[in-house]
């Protein structure tokens, strides 16, 4: 996508694992100026590391994308040092799990502020510059759960909804500017996300042992574990796709990632409601109750 010899610059949120990681690593390989970011010192401090043993041109910096402080100190740094963003990936995010009922109002918020809001935020800050240079790209990290939404992922699912609307908006806004907007569709693929996603779950234990939706809960989990044993697709397969649409001449609009990815897709636009519907209550085992 770089037309002058200068090197593009890129970056990137939630970059000091999983996804983000992958893609960081790739990307600083391919030669590119690669600004990871993160709010974990430790896994920066790692990251920087493994940076410096392989001679990569990355480096990480402190941001936390639920703050407009830290935001807008991690743009002015990037833009300081590189004197350009080319490509911004918008990838920090985490997993709530729950019924819709018994989530609790904060985390719906902090489901929100972190995959929705925080992708605005760091958008917003990002934009005046990539206007001004009437070129960039955005990747938004979106989800098979952007466009599908199983039971207890009520609230991650709804981001991710919301993050394709945000990007479908984004995609017509910015066409004056030469900017492309790329949503980034990615299946299951193992990372600490889950572990995450384990971990904020610890308070909800009650409802999932006894609660009304105690046998969803149980299916749920059972059919993490699963998946996970069966995933096929690694951090470093996406970071390819997202590669792709970094240096595609013309990107399309959305990328899927993983084979659910596509017969996700397929499915979606091929089977009525009530289909999807009976599949998903029998993969769930839900069932009316007497």
């Amino acid at each position: 996508m770089n037309a002058d010899k200068r090197t593009p610059s890129v970056l990137i949120t939630g970059a000091t694992d999983g996804l983000g990681k992958a893609a960081a690593l790739l990307l600083a390989e391919r030669g590119y100026r690669v600004f990871a970011a993160g709010r974990s010192a430790a896994k920066r401090a790692q990251l920087d590391a493994l940076a410096r043993e392989k001679k990569l041109p990355l480096e990480t910096l402190e941001m936390d994308v639920c703050d407009d402080a830290s935001v807008k100190a991690g743009v002015s740094s990037v833009l300081a040092k590189a004197g350009t963003i080319d490509v911004l990936i918008n990838n920090a995010g985490l997993v709530y799990a729950g019924a819709v009922e018994d989530l609790r109002m904060e985390d719906w918020r902090r489901q929100f502020e972190t995959n929705l809001f925080g992708a605005i935020r760091v958008t917003q800050a990002v934009l005046p510059h990539m206007r001004e240079r009437r070129k960039g790209r955005i990747l938004m990290m979106s989800s098979v759960s952007g466009f599908v939404t199983p039971p207890t992922q009520g609230a991650y699912s709804a981001s991710k909804h919301a993050i394709e609307a945000v990007a479908n908006a984004l995609r017509y806004e910015l066409y004056p500017y030469g900017i492309e907007t790329i949503l980034i569709e990615p299946g299951y693929i193992v990372t600490n996300i889950q572990q995450t996603a384990l971990e904020l779950a610890k308070s909800y234990q009650e409802e999932f042992q006894s609660g009304p939706y105690a046998k969803i809960y149980a299916t749920y989990w059972s059919n993490a574990t699963s998946t996970r044993a069966q995933s096929k697709t690694t951090p470093e397969d996406c970071a390819r796709i997202m590669l792709e649409a970094i240096e595609a001449p013309r990107p399309k609009a959305r990328y899927g990632v993983t084979p659910l990815a596509t017969f996700a897709k397929w499915a979606k636009r091929l089977l009525s409601d009530r289909a999807a519907d009976r599949m998903i209550r029998g993969r769930y085992g839900i069932a009316r109750q007497a």
